[in-house]
């Protein structure tokens, strides 16, 4: 090995990894698609061209059409009228433009097959350039995604350096526990408590004042107008009453 290429590979293993270091990928990622969509008015810019060149070939090839019909109705006249100088000068003409028209042909040939092959590689490119861009989306895409996971890592790993689950853990912990020392502390209240006794209670004081206030309503002749209603009568012995009987009427003796 030369000492000229040993230099030449010891720069580019200097150069080239600082290089490398110093690309981004996604800067370059979104170059390549500019320059890609600027590639597209250059090629239709030479589609155009070609095009062009097409349709100057067809309209020359359309004149030479018209003169060499032009030049072989110029020669059977002159033939006609008996002057072969002029027929000739005209059939050297139209000599010249058979010649003429043949390479005009040749070369609209090759025009239109250059047109199409150009149409072609303009379709091909397209394709190309619609799935490399669609490719360097998809991977720039895929970069922020893995740029925010990187950033939800790291929160991640400064709660856990700074202790933040464990205190977290630890204090939901607490919290749970106090929770639960309350409410067995409320059950433990609410079963030492007769609490069918106190609604039996309750149901009494109820009733009670209930028949209070029904007893000041017959003193008061509140209910005389509607009549009292009628009590279910029951059955008992003749003794029994006229025992009631004599019981009442001492209570309203006593009342009076």
């Amino acid at each position: 090995m030369s000492i000229w290429s040993r230099f030449t590979r010891w720069v580019r293993s200097i150069f080239g990894g600082a290089i490398s270091a110093l690309e981004d990928p996604r800067l370059i990622l979104e170059q390549n698609m500019r320059e890609l969509n600027d590639q597209v008015p250059k090629m239709n810019e030479n589609i155009a061209t070609v095009k062009a060149n097409v349709m100057l070939l067809q309209k020359e090839a359309r004149r030479y059409d018209a003169e060499l019909v032009d030049l072989t109705s110029k020669i059977k006249a002159g033939i006609k009228a008996g002057r072969e100088d002029i027929a000739q000068q005209y059939a050297i003409r139209l000599e010249e433009i058979k010649e003429a028209h043949v390479r005009t042909n040749e070369q609209l040939k090759y025009a239109t097959a250059a047109y199409d092959k150009a149409i072609q590689v303009k379709k091909a490119f397209m394709r190309e350039k619609d799935r490399k861009i669609q490719e360097a989306k998809d991977a720039l895409r895929a970069h922020e995604r893995a740029k925010w996971q990187a950033k939800i890592a790291d929160t991640l790993e400064q709660f856990e350096v700074g202790g933040v689950d464990q205190t977290h853990d630890e204090m939901l912990t607490r919290i749970q526990e106090q929770t639960a020392k309350q409410e067995a502390r409320m059950e433990v209240a609410l079963d030492s408590i007769d609490s069918e006794a106190m609604k039996i209670e309750e149901d009494a004081r109820t009733i009670r004042a209930s028949e209070i206030v029904k007893q000041f309503k017959l003193e008061m002749g509140l209910d005389e107008g509607a009549g009292p209603a009628e009590e279910p009568k029951l059955e008992v012995p003749e003794q029994e009453a006229e025992q009631g009987e004599k019981t009442l009427g001492k209570q309203r003796t006593q009342t009076e």
